[in-house]
């Protein structure tokens, strides 16, 4: 234990933030004060974020998802945020002692014995599955906590007032009734086709809703492993193997309820084991022995979970509430007790070959793909075209034609395009005859592209589109005239007349509605309609767009429920700790920003763009810097 702490305190002096994230004379991404991220570090942040979120949502984000959830402005503003505190945390001179970094580490509950002692082989083992080196977890300890600190003592003030939180009670919990008539597309009536000169001027008008896209020829070559995977070089035995070895991986695993005792001896723990077998019970042997029940909870594990395999092994080979002769573990002699098993339910072998050999075959392929990668590059740097390239390893080249959103000239998706997204983005912002760099795709290998030619967007004639043109036309006079219908509706109670009278009489049935809530739907009254008959005083009258395009509502307000803020109520409460959040929330922005703004922060636009459009930034398949530590 001595020289883990000694080794831990230690290496605080050689371990800092300034080596995390040094240039080494690469492109910068950002600079954040005196400390600078690389374009290739950036990248790798990205990316594990990227896949961490996939692994949440159980399916790959693409680039474009990614682009679109606004990811890249999440990532680098938490790390400048995170390297601002740092640096002025440092000129403020904050920090803890050695020890109490080490207290920290050692106190961490994964990293103990069920006896409540710290183990370095699990700490270890525990850190390097996290992708983590010794001294990097130290120094991330160290800054973690020192950061906390500085943010606790920014986020502490602030404290919503009663008021603010009548306020936001009112405004989620106020609850209103409304009577209305639906004008649906049914109250249209005959809508009779369009002259020709009125459909004329109409398109005129128009014109720009019913261009054609510019389309863009491409020859598109790729090597990906679902291509290169050989299905017939994959063996019966081969798949038994990994079925075998792997059997978690295809379906629920059996879990079992343990606890586990530690002896010092192995007499002692023979004692208590021959007493259990003459009908002593695991936990009266423990209340005797003064150990708490959580503290003899190990929780409910598959196997595998068990870092010891011994322990494992023991464990589960156990019927339900029996328990184990003395264990000889890793961390000290030990009986083990089975509380409860939940039978595992594994997929048969039978079931699941298939996807085993795929993934065989495909693991196999990733293999060949740098060679065909490093043979395609130097053709093409020789000087020859890609689809001579293409012919030199065998490769199909295929020839499409296709707008942005990759349809073709008549309309219909262009099928089994690789990548399609990041492909289609690529290949719209590359001129024609650009020795474009590869993309790498996501599941693995690359796919090569040339653009052939392009078609320019144009203006269509009314004969090319005349169909979608009249449907256009009749869509809009039937919002047209249900508007006009509405505003006649609205006019008249407006002025007077009662609103279930007049629907009556113009043959409109009156629905009712309660108990909304602002920003609610209620079909066919959309969340914007809701979100006006909040906007509207009680037996008030208005209009609103309906759900459906060009449909209409007229609505009366008839009742508004406010709530009675009960500050002694959870719900209450709740709500002044999620005010009081925001508010800290807030202060700590602020607190960022001003900190950024004194220290410096640039941001190189143009590297983050390249790491975010999945350009490449290395130049071959060997340079993966999976392994670069931060």
């Amino acid at each position: 234990m001595g020289a883990v702490v000694a080794f831990l305190i230690g290496s605080f002096a050689i371990w800092g933030i300034g080596d995390i994230f040094r240039g080494y004379g690469m492109a910068t991404a950002a600079k954040i004060g005196r400390t600078e991220i690389t374009t290739e570090q950036f990248r790798q942040i990205y990316n594990d974020r990227l896949q961490q979120i996939g692994r949440q949502l159980g399916r790959s984000l693409t680039m474009e998802q990614a682009r679109t959830l606004g990811l890249d402005r999440q990532v680098l503003a938490q790390l400048t945020a995170d390297m601002a505190l740092d640096q002025r945390a440092q000129s403020l001179r904050l920090g803890l002692p050695d020890a109490e970094i080490v207290r920290r580490i050692t106190s961490i509950p994964g990293f103990q014995t069920p006896a409540g002692q710290f183990d370095h082989d699990r700490f270890v083992q525990a850190i390097r599955e996290a992708g983590y080196t010794e001294q990097r977890f130290v120094a991330e300890q160290r800054r973690n906590t020192v950061r906390n600190q500085l943010s606790d003592t920014i986020r502490g003030g602030p404290l919503a007032p009663k008021a603010a939180v009548e306020l936001k009670d009112r405004y989620e919990n106020e609850q209103r009734a409304a009577e209305y008539v639906l004008f649906d597309h049914a109250q249209a009536g005959e809508i009779a086709a369009p002259a020709p000169d009125a459909l004329a001027r109409y398109f005129e008008e128009r014109k720009v809703l019913f261009r054609a896209p510019e389309y863009r020829k491409l020859l598109i070559v790729k090597a990906l492993p679902s291509d290169e995977a050989n299905w017939g070089e994959v063996s019966d035995d081969e798949i038994k193997t990994a079925y075998d070895e792997h059997p978690d991986a295809f379906g629920t695993p059996e879990r079992r309820q343990l606890q586990e005792m530690v002896y010092p001896t192995m007499e002692a723990a023979a004692a208590d084991a021959e007493r259990i077998t003459k009908g002593a019970s695991f936990s009266d042997i423990a209340k005797e022995r003064g150990i708490a029940d959580k503290d003899l909870d190990l929780g409910t594990l598959t196997k595998s979970a068990i870092i010891d395999r011994t322990i494992a092994d023991a464990a589960f080979a156990l019927k339900e509430g029996e328990t184990s002769a003395p264990v000889e573990g890793r961390f000290g002699v030990a009986l083990v007790h089975v509380i409860k098993i939940e039978p595992g339910q594994i997929k048969p072998l039978a079931e699941i070959a298939p996807e085993i050999k795929r993934e065989i075959a495909t693991e196999r392929a990733k293999a060949k793909i740098g060679p065909i990668y490093d043979k395609m590059e130097d053709t093409r740097g020789e000087g020859h075209t890609l689809a001579e390239a293409a012919a030199t390893l065998n490769l199909p080249v295929r020839t499409v034609e296709l707008d942005r959103s990759g349809r073709d000239p008549n309309g219909k998706p262009v099928p089994d395009l690789p990548d399609a997204q990041r492909l289609l983005a690529a290949a719209f912002s590359t001129d024609v005859g650009y020795d474009a760099d590869p993309l790498q795709a996501q599941g693995g290998g690359y796919i090569w592209f040339s653009v052939e030619g392009t078609t320019p967007s144009r203006e269509r004639t009314l004969d090319e589109v005349r169909d979608k043109v009249e449907a256009s036309w009749r869509e809009d006079e039937i919002a047209k005239r249900l508007q006009e219908k509405a505003e006649a509706f609205l006019g008249k109670l407006k002025g007077g007349s009662n609103f279930a009278e007049t629907a009556r009489a113009e043959g409109l049935k009156v629905e009712t509605v309660s108990g909304l809530k602002r920003g609610t739907a209620s079909p066919p009254l959309s969340a914007s309609v809701t979100d006006k008959v909040f906007a509207t005083p009680k037996d008030a009258v208005a209009s609103a767009e309906a759900e459906q395009p060009g449909e209409e509502v007229v609505f009366r307000v008839t009742d508004v429920v406010l709530p009675k803020t009960d500050m002694a109520a959870d719900a209450a409460k709740t709500m002044a700790q999620e005010l009081n959040s925001r508010l800290a929330d807030d202060l700590f922005s602020q607190y960022v920003a001003k900190v950024e703004s004194e220290i410096g922060v640039t941001i190189n636009r143009n590297a983050i763009s390249q790491v975010v459009s999945g350009g490449a930034i290395n130049t071959g398949p060997g340079n993966d810097d999976s392994d670069l530590n931060f």
